[in-house]
């Protein structure tokens, strides 16, 4: 998910700069997501269906909330050796890793990955991650 949500950006990183930026953007999207689910704690998730594409699959739920609406999750992954990896999360039709590649961007090409890095780290701090 991170090197996905660098895009471009992941292949000009030497290999500190790149398993920092994992950690870092672990404990981010660990914030942002538990953040997002966490609002709907008590609420029955359903199991709506998956479609497999060679390597690739949709794995699709379904929060029920207690005022009868529905909260659409779908999981994307990828088969890597005899493991299936999240790579991207889809929020009420929002893609977590589209995102964050969206914003990280925008700061990469205004700035440098450095002030990145600083930005992560600050809203670590903020909300109390793990450093």
């Amino acid at each position: 998910m991170a090197r996905r949500a660098l895009g471009r950006h992941w292949q000009e990183l030497n290999e500190g700069q790149q398993r920092e930026f994992v950690e870092l953007f672990a404990n981010l999207l660990e914030r942002a997501y538990v953040s997002k689910i966490e609002k709907y704690n008590g609420e029955k998730i359903a199991y709506i269906g998956e479609s497999i594409e060679g390597d690739m699959a949709t794995v699709k739920t379904q929060i029920l909330t207690k005022q009868d609406t529905q909260v659409p999750i779908d999981y994307r992954l990828l088969h890597k050796g005899d493991r299936w990896l999240v790579y991207d999360v889809l929020l009420e039709g929002v893609s977590l890793v589209l995102n964050y590649r969206t914003q990280f961007d925008h700061i990469l090409q205004t700035s440098s990955y450095d002030e990145l890095i600083r930005r992560l780290k600050a809203n670590q701090a903020e909300y109390g991650g793990r450093s």
